[in-house]
C-alpha cells in the first residue's frame, strides 16, 4: 500500500467520522430537526459519535485507520516500527506527515458535507451562533484555557493509552471497531462534560476551519482564542500514552 493510498484512507475515514459527527451534533443543537429536543441529547451526541469513529475505522481500516493526529502521534511515541493496519507502514517523518494531512483534509471535507446536509439549518435566522459553532468545534462549559487544557490531556491519554495497549503498532484497526467506538462513548459520558471531549485535533481544527470559510447566515465568530485547547491537549494526552505505554507493556 503507498503512501498516497494511506492518505486517501485516512481522507475518506476521517471524512467518514467527521460527516456523522458534526452531524449528531447539528441533529440535536440545529432548529427545526427531527432530533431537536427529543431528550436524552448528551447521550445521543455521545453514541453518535462513537457510531460515527466506527464507521471512520471500516472506512479507513486498510491504513491502520488512525483518523486522529493523537493516535499517530501515540503510536509514533510507543515505539513502534510501523503504523499498523494492513499498509504496516513504517514510522517515519513522511509516514507521519502523510496521516496527519490525510487526517485534516478528512475532517474538513466531513465537516462541509455535514453542512451540505444541514444547509436550510444552518441558515434559520432563529438558530443561535453559538449552537451553529458548537456543531463543528468544541468549546468548554467553563473557560480555563489550563484546566480544559488538563482535561483534554486526561481524556485523550485514556483513548490512546486503551488503543496501544495490545502492543506497539496497533492501531484503532486492530484493536476492533466496535471496542473503539465504545471506548470513545464511555470517555464522552464520563470525561466529555467540560470541553466537549474533542480528543482529537483533526476532528476540532478542521471543521473549525469549515465554519470560518463556509457561507453560513449568522455563524459568529469561530472562536479562535480557545483553538489551540483542542489541538495541544491531545497531542500531548497521545504523546504521553505512547511513552507510558513503552513502560508498562
Amino acid at each position: 500500500m503507498s503512501l498516497g493510498e494511506v492518505f486517501v484512507s485516512e481522507v475518506i475515514g476521517t471524512g467518514m467520522l467527521t460527516l456523522l459527527g458534526v452531524g449528531v451534533v447539528a441533529n440535536v443543537l440545529l432548529g427545526k430537526t427531527k432530533g431537536r429536543g427529543v431528550g436524552g441529547d448528551w447521550l445521543l451526541v455521545n453514541i453518535g459519535w462513537g457510531l460515527a469513529v466506527m464507521a471512520g475505522v471500516f472506512a479507513a481500516y486498510k491504513s491502520g485507520a488512525h483518523l486522529n493526529p493523537a493516535v499517530t502521534f501515540g503510536i509514533m511515541s510507543s515505539g513502534a516500527d510501523t503504523y499498523g493496519g494492513v499498509a504496516d507502514v513504517d514510522v517515519d517523518f513522511g509516514s507521519t506527515i502523510v496521516y496527519l494531512c490525510g487526517e485534516m483534509v478528512g475532517a474538513f471535507l466531513g465537516a462541509v458535507l455535514a453542512w451540505a446536509a444541514y444547509k436550510q439549518h444552518y441558515d434559520d435566522p432563529d438558530a443561535e451562533p453559538a449552537a451553529k459553532l458548537g456543531t463543528f468545534s468544541t468549546g468548554p462549559e467553563i473557560r480555563n484555557y489550563a484546566w480544559n487544557f488538563v482535561t483534554e490531556v486526561i481524556a485523550t491519554f485514556v483513548l490512546v493509552y486503551i488503543i496501544v495497549s495490545l502492543g506497539p503498532g496497533d492501531s484503532p484497526a486492530e484493536l476492533g471497531a466496535l471496542y473503539v467506538a465504545l471506548l470513545v462513548v464511555g470517555i464522552g459520558a464520563s470525561l466529555g462534560g467540560p470541553t466537549g471531549y474533542a480528543i482529537n485535533p483533526a476532528r476540532d481544527l478542521g471543521p473549525r476551519i469549515a465554519h470560518f470559510l463556509l457561507p453560513i447566515k449568522g455563524k459568529g465568530g469561530s472562536d479562535w482564542s480557545y483553538a489551540w485547547v483542542p489541538i495541544a491537549g491531545p497531542i500531548v494526552g497521545g504523546v504521553i500514552a505512547g511513552l507510558l505505554s513503552q513502560v508498562t507493556f
